[in-house]
């Protein structure tokens, strides 16, 4: 019995080309997009929940307000860990993590220069999960000057030889150490990424009692089904008791004065899972994402795999039609209504699987292409993924069954007589009523979805031109920043004056502070005018005296650095943001800020200059103030070119750095390129907005064409009487078309409210935002009228230009 329903299903379907095409190709991509979309999305939630202790550890975070500016920092001062544990019990381990920069590390004839390397305490691995393969989790990194590796980077040095106990030089450091355990790479899915961790044993800094410093970042482990929330309500008892008294000694006020001037500081617990998608803290360990991102591509999955299902089971119901005399000749022949009921079942299922074959192909063919777009490392495997296999059929099963059961339980129950004489039964199988309003509110909904994905795509897009072409306060084309020229010890120096020299060169200035990508980060807690009462907490930025012109900066009031002044060793130039939330505005050349280290020594420096407001973070976040002090600070040259000589200079500085024996190699990168990475996401958020827009748009209208050669069919006979009536071509196709605009029509009107509320949810994520105007609307309305237009319309001309003698003679 299976066989022949199997037999009689793909004659059926082979006999329906176009509908089961159209069916076919639908549900196989939007299967395909589900399937990579939910990768992705599981990919995201995913985050450190490799972890066995994930759900029980909580990162420390400092967050304050100072003169109403707001701080947040994922890093805390060194005693903080080691306090918690041992004033509350519930705090069953903490362990820290100093990352420990980019140092040139040597073994034998080897040298590399590595970015992932950190200091951990030595606990570090009873808090993470990270298996080892050689060496003893435990006791790895007790001593100091020990370290642990990957095995990806015991390969790099040592090759097939045994890393263990084997020693790495740290040039420029003059120091070494000795390879402890070797262990597997840090997956993917985690918040940070290293290649080495040596041991926080032999970190000063790591052992300094200091509570106004602060570059660790902090982990706990809470016991099981404990509420973080419990501690932290505790903590600002530990910042009265450790912090208060320093406070007191550093600024000369305490911590209840500070907190009189509206000022607050305090430190907090973020879950681990939280990082990736929740953290709102900037220069963190690593980029993280968001998990509104996940919302809308979760969404984006769904929807467009209801459409997918609406399509096949809209146009499985409207074929089905007709089929109606085909069921009452099988009855008039025997059949009975259960064999019925099981052949369009089964018509229907063999479709379904059909199109997870064809979908489980593309999404594999995809996927490549997928992971450089996304910048993941996706698999789509029975392995690594149990539940595909179950759930792609159990999915099969449900919508065969879905959209198989209108026909085979309302078509089987017709009585045959009423059937072949075309009686009210078949009429409804024919008109309209509910079957009619049903596929136009389906109709409705398929294009409600496509056009928030055309308003949504194009208001990110606005949005990434707006990032690109906001004016930013200094000029980031034609900018070289040569990374790392610190490694050039008293030649750095040498290094500018010789590109001074050179006509390529406009400009030039030594400052590991960029304005865009990798910079150093200095805070700067100052008072104005001798007054400790109004502290203030700053970044500040060394520069020389050729940093402000190189980068094409603009001094509003009083002048820049010079070295004729010998007093500009104590002088400082403020950004307007400063300016004013000091209090001085456009008056503040001649006034003061003070300092005191925390032995209690005071510096003080007066203002100078005030330099235009320019934005040196992400555009998701305001200016904020920024003092400039005046000193050399190596790490970086940063020089103004000519383009033409782009090329013909870069390949000269090589061999400059070269000439100067340094074994480490020759970094650089354009100011504008840096720039850009900074909205890397946002702008592969775009693209992906966009292709999988895209892909909506399509499989709906492959729903929409079917639905119109349906109409086309079922109203032969009507345009074979209009045409012989007089109508045109033109006319005819109006008449078709007129219904399904109306639709779209609806479905605008339903989108953009919709549409709207989502991306001002988005855009609340910048500080610097375009205003979306109603032409977003109008042109995502319009885009949506055209392309139902000219898909309708193929289908309707092609009947209208139907020989009229033919129409009538079609039933």
């Amino acid at each position: 019995m299976l066989t022949n329903y199997l037999k009689i299903a793909w004659r059926n379907l082979m006999r329906h080309k176009g509908i089961s095409a159209i069916n076919l190709v639908g549900l196989a991509f939007g299967l395909a997009t589900c399937l990579l979309i939910s990768l992705f999305v599981f990919d995201e939630l995913s985050y450190d929940r490799f972890n066995t202790k994930a759900d029980r550890i909580v990162r420390v975070i400092f967050r304050a307000s100072i003169n109403n500016e707001k701080i947040r920092e994922a890093t805390v001062m060194p005693p903080v860990a080691q306090t918690l544990k041992a004033q509350y019990p519930e705090v069953l381990e903490a362990t820290r993590i100093r990352d420990a920069g980019t140092p040139v590390v040597a073994y034998a004839d080897k040298a590399f220069r590595e970015e992932n390397i950190a200091y951990v305490d030595s606990n570090f691995f009873e808090v993470f999960t990270l298996p080892f393969r050689q060496g003893n989790s435990q006791t790895a990194l007790n001593a100091p000057n020990t370290a642990v590796i990957t095995t990806t980077m015991a390969q790099k040095y040592f090759g097939t030889a045994n890393p263990m106990g084997q020693v790495l030089t740290f040039k420029g450091w003059n120091r070494a150490f000795r390879i402890t355990g070797v262990m597997e790479p840090i997956p993917t899915n985690a918040h940070f990424h290293f290649d080495m961790l040596v041991s926080m044993a032999g970190l000063d800094e790591a052992r300094q009692p200091t509570w106004m410093a602060s570059n660790f970042f902090t982990y706990l482990v809470l016991p099981e089904g404990y509420n973080y929330r419990q501690l932290e309500a505790k903590l600002p008892q530990v910042i009265e008791k450790y912090m208060g008294p320093q406070l007191k000694q550093s600024m000369g006020m305490s911590l209840s004065q500070f907190r009189q001037k509206g000022n607050e500081v305090g430190l907090f617990l973020q879950p681990l899972t939280d990082i990736h998608l929740r953290s709102d803290i900037p220069f963190d360990l690593e980029p993280g994402s968001d998990i509104r991102y996940v919302y809308m591509f979760g969404a984006i999955a769904l929807f467009m795999l209801l459409i997918a299902c609406i399509n096949f089971m809209n146009l499985s119901t409207a074929g089905s039609s007709k089929r109606a005399r085909e069921v009452g000749i099988r009855k008039v022949m025997g059949s009975l209504k259960q064999e019925l009921v099981g052949q369009f079942l089964c018509e229907s299922i063999l479709l379904t699987l059909l199109a997870l074959t064809l979908g489980l192909v593309l999404a594999y063919a995809a996927l490549p292409y997928f992971n450089a777009l996304s910048g993941k490392t996706l698999t789509l495997s029975f392995q690594s993924t149990p539940w595909l296999m179950p759930g792609l059929l159990a999915f099969g099963l449900l919508v065969g069954l879905l959209a198989g059961s209108y026909p085979a339980f309302f078509l089987s129950a017709f009585r045959p007589i009423n059937v072949l004489k075309g009686g009210s039964s078949a009429g409804k199988l024919t008109g309209g009523g509910q079957s009619i309003g049903l596929r136009r509110g389906l109709v409705v909904f398929q294009f409600f979805v496509s056009i928030c994905l055309i308003m949504c795509t194009t208001v990110v897009y606005q949005q990434l031109q707006f990032i690109q072409h906001k004016k930013l306060g200094y000029d980031k084309e034609q900018v070289l920043v040569m990374r790392e020229t610190w490694r050039l010890g008293a030649k750095e120096e040498q290094f500018r004056q010789e590109l001074l020299r050179d006509a390529r060169v406009i400009n030039a200035t030594v400052s590991g502070y960029v304005p865009a990508g990798p910079s150093n980060s200095n805070n700067f807690t100052v008072y104005p005018d001798n007054s400790p009462m109004q502290l203030f907490k700053t970044l500040a930025y060394e520069v020389d005296e050729r940093y402000i012109p190189t980068l094409g900066m603009q001094i509003r009031q009083g002048r820049n650095f010079s070295r004729a002044f010998g007093t500009d060793s104590t002088a400082v130039i403020l950004n307007q943001t400063a300016a004013r939330v000091l209090g001085w505005g456009d008056t503040a050349l001649g006034h003061t800020l003070s300092r005191t280290d925390n032995n209690g020594r005071k510096a003080t420096y007066h203002v100078i200059g005030i330099v235009n407001d320019f934005h040196f973070r992400s555009l998701h976040e305001p200016i904020s103030p920024l003092v400039m002090l005046y000193g050399h600070n190596g790490g970086s040259v940063i020089a103004k070119v000519k383009t033409p000589e782009v090329t013909a200079l870069l390949a000269s500085l090589q061999k400059q750095w070269t000439a100067y024996g340094t074994e480490a190699p020759f970094l650089y990168t354009f100011l504008n390129e840096s720039y850009n990475n900074t909205y890397r996401a946002e702008q592969k958020t775009g693209q992906i907005l966009g292709l999988f827009a895209g892909l909506t748009i399509f499989v709906a209208c492959l729903g929409l064409f079917g639905l119109a050669m349906f109409t086309a069919e079922q109203r032969t006979k009507e345009i074979g009487v209009r045409k012989v009536l007089g109508a045109s071509v033109l006319g005819i196709v109006a008449l078709l078309s007129r219904d399904f605009l109306k639709l779209v029509a609806i479905a605008i009107l339903l989108a953009s409210p919709i549409a709207w509320w989502v991306m001002q949810q988005w855009l609340q994520g910048f500080a610097y935002k375009i205003d979306m105007s109603i032409g977003v609307f109008v042109g995502a309305g319009g885009l949506a009228i055209l392309i139902a237009l000219l898909t309708v319309s193929y289908q309707s001309i092609r009947a209208a230009r139907v020989n009229p003698v033919k129409s009538l003679r079609s039933e």
